[in-house]
């Protein structure tokens, strides 16, 4: 039996550093140049309808109302948000997405999506690759290996090339996923 979280969880982990970034940036103005960067690449990618709700919340509003139109992962991110500058307890931890148990599921599922062709899926993946790539170590490497992993690149010895155990046992974890979802 999985133990993986649902859904909604796995969005909220996926996205954790994201929506600490939001929730950060409405208590410290200092904080909005950096959450403008992201934002920005956002746009980029697509996220047209939550880069304009974030905005909203940033500027002070905190209405439910703001929710309605957008797609489940969008809604997902949005309330976290909303929730977290409630309650900062409620916010996700950002460490936990590094679990492979947690990430590569749902990272495997986005990139053989985006491998279809899913524009909401190459979208999503995308702005997680961005963030990934902005972060430091194997992180950084596994987002510069999404686009690969996308193309249908799967050598191990090739995507794990300079990471440590940790981002190794999650790329080998990512691509044993992408074998159970494509068909051989």
């Amino acid at each position: 039996m999985s133990t993986l979280p649902e859904r909604s969880e796995q969005i909220r982990l996926a996205h954790a550093d994201l929506i600490h970034l939001v929730v950060a940036a409405c208590g410290d103005a200092e904080r909005r140049g950096e959450l403008e960067q992201v934002l920005a690449v956002a746009l980029q990618n697509g996220w047209e309808e939550l880069v304009g709700v974030i905005r909203q919340i940033v500027a002070g509003r905190r209405d439910a109302a703001l929710l309605a139109g957008l797609d489940e992962e969008d809604r997902v991110i949005a309330e976290s948000i909303l929730r977290g500058l409630q309650d900062p307890a409620s916010l996700p931890d950002p460490a936990a997405r590094a679990n492979p148990a947690l990430a590569a599921p749902g990272l495997a599922h986005l990139i053989a999506a985006a491998g279809r062709g899913d524009a909401q899926a190459l979208s999503g993946i995308s702005l997680l690759a961005e963030q990934m790539v902005q972060s430091e170590g194997d992180m950084r490497l596994l987002g510069a290996n999404i686009k690969r992993l996308v193309d249908g690149e799967r050598d191990a010895d090739r995507l794990c090339q300079g990471m440590g155990a940790h981002g190794s046992q999650l790329m080998l974890s990512i691509l044993e996923e992408l074998g159970r979802l494509t068909p051989q």
